[in-house]
C-alpha cells in the first residue's frame, strides 16, 4: 500500500544554512546597528553616574554616605554592563572598558584642611618641643614657596610641599606630644570601575547575535569555496 511520506523536520541551524548569505548579511548590519545602540546607551548612562559622583564630591555640605551611594550606584551599573571609553593620550585615541580614573579632588581637599588645621591648632598647646613648633616652621616654608611659585591651598603642590617638609623630621618618644598631621594619600581617593569585555545583557546578546552571523557567513563561505575546489579538482582529473 502507497503511504503518504512524511517530511522528517529539519534542525534549527539546517533551516539556517537554507538562509542566502545576502540575507544573512543584511540581518548582521540590523544587529550591528542595534549593537551600537545599546552600548552607545550604556556609556551615556555611565558618564551620566560618573559626572554624578563627581558632582556629589563638589557639593560642601555631601556627606561620605552619599558619596559613597554615588560611587557604589557608578560601580554596580558598570561592572554589569558592557561600557565603553574613548581616551586620549599623548595625543593619541585609545579604548578602555570602564569608568577611568576618578578623583575625589574635593573630598580629598577636605580631609587635608581639616588636617591640617587641627594639627596647627593642636600644635599652639605644646611647648615642650625639641624641634619648636615643626607645624608653623612647615606652613613658613611651604608658604613662602607657594608665594615664590604662584600656588597655594588646597592647590596639591601645597600639600604635597606639607607632606615632604613634615617627613624631614625625625619620629620619636619625645615627640609623643606632638599630634603630627596624617595628611591622607591621594590614592585613596582615586577610584576606578573595569567593565567586563561581555555580559549577559541588551548589549552583550546583541554582540553575541552578530558574532554568531558573522561565523556562520564565514563558514558557509569556507564550504563554498571548499565546494568549489573539488569540482575543480573533479573535472581536470577524468
Amino acid at each position: 500500500m502507497g503511504g503518504v511520506k512524511k517530511k522528517k523536520p529539519r534542525s534549527l541551524l539546517a533551516r539556517i544554512f537554507q538562509v542566502k548569505n545576502w540575507k544573512l548579511i543584511l540581518i548582521l548590519i540590523l544587529m550591528l546597528f542595534v549593537s551600537a545602540t545599546l552600548l552607545r546607551l550604556d556609556h551615556i548612562e555611565m558618564i551620566k553616574l560618573r559626572q554624578d559622583v563627581l558632582d556629589t564630591d563638589a557639593r560642601e555640605d555631601a556627606t561620605n554616605d552619599e558619596i559613597i551611594a554615588s560611587l557604589n550606584k557608578l560601580k554596580e551599573f558598570t561592572t554589569k554592563h558592557i561600557t565603553i571609553d574613548a581616551y586620549e593620550e599623548n595625543g593619541v585615541e585609545h579604548i578602555r572598558f570602564g569608568t577611568g580614573r576618578i578623583v575625589l579632588a574635593n573630598s580629598y581637599y577636605r580631609k587635608a584642611n581639616e588636617v591640617l588645621t587641627k594639627a596647627q591648632n593642636e600644635a599652639d598647646n605644646y611647648v615642650t618641643n625639641p624641634n619648636g613648633n615643626i607645624y608653623r616652621q612647615v606652613a613658613d616654608i611651604c608658604d613662602a614657596q607657594g608665594k615664590r611659585y604662584g600656588w597655594a591651598y588646597p592647590d596639591p603642590r601645597y600639600i604635597n610641599c606639607w607632606q615632604d617638609e613634615l617627613a624631614k623630621f625625625p619620629s620619636s618618644e619625645e615627640l609623643q606630644s606632638q599630634i603630627i598631621a596624617q595628611i591622607p594619600s591621594a590614592e585613596l581617593y582615586e577610584y576606578e570601575f573595569a567593565s567586563p569585555y561581555w555580559y549577559p545583557c541588551a548589549s552583550g546578546f546583541a554582540i553575541l547575535t552578530c558574532a554568531i552571523l558573522i561565523l556562520l557567513i564565514l563558514i558557509r563561505i569556507i564550504i563554498w569555496f571548499g565546494y568549489k575546489i573539488l569540482i575543480f579538482i573533479a573535472e581536470h582529473t577524468r
